[in-house]
């Protein structure tokens, strides 16, 4: 049986016309007046954390609340229905629009109350941002998202109650049986919200960190750092979303400690041809003991070599005996030192040295290691390429050859000179 329509129907749709404009002009006075007013408030106030609800729209949204307050209070004396109580079949009709405007504007109330949750959160976590400094090595945007979270399934569930008439303790009841389900649907934020506390706890990551994860091709520097993931802007301005938990399963490689130090390592070695390693000449030894770098080298060097030997020469004089001489590969080698101990850009309380490595098939290798005082990018391969900029062109002086395998201009003119002989 369908409800008939009251006889003062009339009077009950204008009514309702009336509570609907009513509210709607509520709406639009809390959404532009009164939000201009705050607005205009807090602009003039020092303080930003009030600039910061505003940007995220957390009074905007609240005031949207207004209009479904208004309907939820005004639909009972619109209809003159208060209680559910009456004849039918006229009350029978009057009462399901009652009810169901009235589940459907708590609906509303709950589903605007969370999103205006939700951006004061967004706010907190601005202002924590600019007004902390340890914001960078602690960030609280992880917890947030799980505040959020639990927001969201709280108002999830008030709204189905709301809706369905039911008290949300009937559906909280229930959710006992379902917990494998859940534990499997949000399993990825359990161990996300694990790996941010273990981040957050042990200084891992921090914003604004150059990490260099392999297993993801990433290179960068985090730029966000999330509940489920971690953003980072690698060096070619791509960015690369990593989940939060790859960086307590997998390993990774922070820069942060190389920044901090104030200084970065140049590991690098230099080629020399074999062929070109022999013993220094006097006039040799006398060109490079003029040298800035070299001349205590070469003056105590000399001297002795020059007591070794003459203590060699008293023994048997039938025996040649087996003197000391310099090389200049060994001279080489010292130089090296010198020029980076001497150099204001090397770091001098990091490690600084000058080794010869195992000798090969590509020659015999000269390995620099020191460290940049510089750790900018830029500046630390500058300094980098003018050391071996130096030494390449300073080999000559020490009658040495840096090793280059042959390349076509090689082979031509070796074959140029076969046809010679030809």
């Amino acid at each position: 049986m369908i409800p008939q329509l009251p006889e003062n129907w009339p009077s009950l749709a204008a009514a309702v016309a009336i509570l609907a404009v009513v509210a709607w002009a509520a709406g639009w006075v809390a959404t532009r007046i009164l939000h201009r007013v705050i607005s205009g408030v807090t602009s003039r106030t020092r303080a930003t954390w009030d600039d910061r609800l505003i940007e995220r729209g957390v009074f905007k949204r609240l005031a949207r609340v207004v209009p479904a307050v208004i309907l939820y209070l005004g639909i009972g004396p619109a209809l003159g229905v208060s209680a559910p109580a009456g004849d039918p079949p006229t009350a029978e009709m009057l009462l399901l629009l009652w009810t169901g405007v009235r589940r459907v504007a708590a609906a509303y109330i709950a589903f605007t109350v969370v999103r205006a949750f939700r951006a004061c959160l967004d706010a907190v976590n601005d202002i924590y941002n600019d007004g902390y400094a340890e914001a960078k090595s602690r960030p609280i945007k992880g917890y947030l998202q799980v505040a959020t979270l639990l927001a969201y399934l709280a108002a999830a569930v008030v709204i189905v109650a709301v809706l369905a008439g039911k008290s949300p303790v009937v559906f909280l009841s229930g959710l006992g049986a379902l917990t494998a389900v859940l534990m499997l649907v949000f399993r990825d934020t359990i161990l996300s919200l694990v790996a941010s506390i273990q981040i957050a706890s042990n200084d891992m990551v921090r914003m604004g960190d150059w990490v260099s994860v392999p297993q993801a091709g990433c290179d960068g520097e985090v730029i966000d750092i999330a509940l489920h993931t971690v953003k980072v802007q690698n060096w070619d301005k791509t960015i690369s979303t990593i989940p939060t938990s790859k960086f307590i399963t997998e390993s990774f490689k922070n820069w942060r400690g190389m920044s901090e130090s104030g200084g970065r390592r140049i590991k690098r070695s230099l080629r020399l041809d074999m062929n070109s390693v022999r013993f220094l000449s006097e006039d040799e030894i006398e060109q490079l003991s003029r040298r800035e770098l070299l001349r205590d080298y070469m003056r105590e060097g000399v001297a002795a070599i020059t007591r070794y030997n003459e203590e060699k020469a008293a023994g048997n004089p039938g025996v040649i005996p087996e003197i000391r001489r310099l090389t200049n590969l060994g001279t080489f080698r010292v130089y090296v030192q010198k020029y980076l101990e001497a150099h204001p850009k090397t770091h001098k309380e990091m490690t600084l040295l000058t080794r010869q490595l195992a000798s090969g098939p590509e020659g015999v290798p000269i390995e620099i290691y020191c460290f940049s005082n510089d750790t900018a990018w830029a500046n630390y391969e500058g300094f980098q390429a003018d050391i071996f900029d130096h030494l390449i062109a300073v080999l000559p002086e020490f009658g040495l050859r840096a090793f280059q395998a042959p390349g076509g201009s090689d082979f031509r003119k070796a074959l140029g000179g076969m046809d010679k002989l030809t």
